[in-house]
């Protein structure tokens, strides 16, 4: 199954990084470009709901088993596609498909598992879903570079067969329950489909057309009316779709803030670090992914750690300590230079891998660990969700914050410059003698077009690290939902004695 949730989960960033050569080799232009990853991500956001209502109708072996082999056969279907259309068609049903496979392994882990084993499962897991992000690009630029674009999706074959061999010989049979279809309310699904959709596009193609243009309010008007629909209609259904109710507990509700607050900081990081190396370093993808390996490696290294802790530290006083390391990691990237490369990118790097799976690990535990067998996928679809939408909250607050604070970093660059601001010249790494030369002679159109570049690699670097900052007031702030959960509440949910501060113990 980790097999399975790897794959769809590596595909985003390995096509990430090839989009460019995939655009060439299809004649498309960029608005089609994007939606390339746009498509997916849509329908694997609508996919994660749905993965509780999925699970009581087929089962999860045959859930399972059908979803990793729609994946599969989507895959060659990508891989083989001649066409905009056809790539596109084929990316919608790969992440449909996709997008059952995460929370299908999260619920695995606390319905086929005893509570001694789940630390140690949730641990391979967690480790499997953020390190194929971290993989991704250079596995991605790799295969591009040697093979072809037709290589990121025919990695999926192999082990997508195995896979979906493997759970229908190993994973138990239950029944299904086909007439609970007749149940699910059509209006209903298709007000979650629409919202969700409409949020999605939205939140991708903001940054670029503007919050306030007519095409994204309108998305967000839909999103909003077709949320608001749903919700009311769910909660007065016999057999809803998705189990709202689950929100009403405290320490569920806390764990997707936290796995919200996780996803725009992980998907972030992801993203800015190739944008700086691409743009400001000049690196190509497999460069980017190489120096991107050190966070993967890192989070290997502390897997066993993050079982020992997990299983002995309460859950709250463990993502107090992880969100905080993840903070600091986010906090040391805020300070890069023009200069900053591979070593200088190590440390910040290696504090977040130390991290990561500490905060994956401890709010899985805290969300879903106490909830009763029937509710598990439920709320492993609604978990998994919050992490996509904070990725994609993110992303939009980042593209936006760099898109708008570019240009007037640049223009403040260019008065200082006039006015004669040395130590900002070389701030930026233009040559002094040149600098200077100017002082006195008006710019001829080479030196001006060599000033735009400098002024554009210092403007956005500081742009990027602005976007770092902000990623890591959220992150230290995502802290706060923890005083919300109290120890005692810990006691009477997992039968265990009230923790005091500092003090030690398993809560599962």
């Amino acid at each position: 199954m980790c097999v399975g949730m790897f794959m769809a989960i590596l595909d985003i960033q390995v096509v990430a990084t090839s989009l460019p050569t995939i655009r060439s080799a299809l004649a498309l232009d960029d608005e089609a470009m994007s939606w390339i990853q746009t498509s997916y991500l849509v329908a694997e956001v609508i996919a994660i709901p749905l993965t509780g209502v999925l699970t009581r109708v087929l089962s999860m072996r045959r859930l399972f088993v059908l979803a990793v082999s729609v994946f599969t056969l989507a895959s060659f279907g990508c891989a083989c596609s001649h066409g905009f259309s056809e790539l596109i068609a084929w990316r919608v049903l790969q992440g449909f498909s996709g997008g059952t496979l995460i929370p299908l392994v999260f619920a695995a882990v606390f319905l086929l598992f005893p509570p001694r084993s789940q630390a140690l499962a949730t641990t391979l897991a967690g480790m499997l879903a953020v390190l194929a992000p971290t993989v991704g690009p250079v596995v991605g630029g790799w295969l591009t570079q040697t093979y072809s674009w037709h290589w990121l999706f025919l990695i999926n074959v192999a082990p997508g067969i195995g896979a979906a061999l493997a759970a229908a010989l190993l994973l138990p049979r239950e029944p299904t329950d086909l007439p609970h279809l007749r149940t699910i309310d059509a209006v209903s699904l298709t007000a979650l489909a629409a919202g969700l959709s409409a949020l999605e596009i939205a939140l991708t193609q903001a940054p670029k057309n503007g919050w306030l243009s007519p095409f994204i309010l309108g998305l967000l008007a839909l999103s909003l009316a077709s949320g608001t629909l749903f919700v009311a209609r769910t909660r007065r259904a016999a057999s809803p779709i998705v189990d709202l109710s689950l929100f009403s507990d405290r320490c569920f509700a806390v764990g997707c803030a936290l796995s919200f607050m996780l996803g725009a900081g992980l998907y972030g990081t992801i993203y800015l670090m190739p944008v700086f190396l691409g743009l400001v370093r000049g690196r190509d993808a497999l460069e980017i992914g190489e120096i991107m390996l050190v966070t993967g490696v890192v989070q290997l290294v502390t897997a066993p750690l993050a079982v020992f802790l997990e299983t002995r530290v309460a859950s709250r006083l463990l993502s107090v300590a992880a969100f905080l390391v993840f903070g600091l990691g986010l906090g040391l990237s805020a300070a890069q230079t023009i200069d900053t490369d591979s070593a200088g990118m190590a440390l910040p790097q290696a504090v977040r891998g130390l991290a990561i799976m500490f905060c994956l690990l401890a709010p899985t535990n805290l969300a879903l660990g106490h909830l009763a067998p029937s509710l598990v996928a439920d709320g492993s679809g609604l978990f998994n969700l919050l992490r996509n939408l904070g990725g994609a909250v993110g992303l939009a607050a980042i593209d936006s914050l760099i898109y708008g604070r570019v240009p007037a970093i640049s223009e403040a660059i260019i008065v200082r410059l006039r006015a004669g601001d040395v130590a900002t010249a070389r701030a930026i790494g233009l040559p002094l003698d040149s600098y200077l030369a100017m002082a006195k002679t008006p710019p001829d159109a080479a030196m001006r077009t060599l000033l735009v570049g400098y002024v554009k690699k210092a403007a956005l670097t500081q742009a990027i690290d602005e976007a770092w900052a902000m990623l890591t007031v959220l992150t230290v702030a995502a802290v706060a939902t923890l005083l919300f959960v109290r120890s005692r509440a810990y006691a009477d949910r997992f039968g265990e004695p009230a923790l005091i501060a500092g003090g030690g113990g398993a809560l599962h």
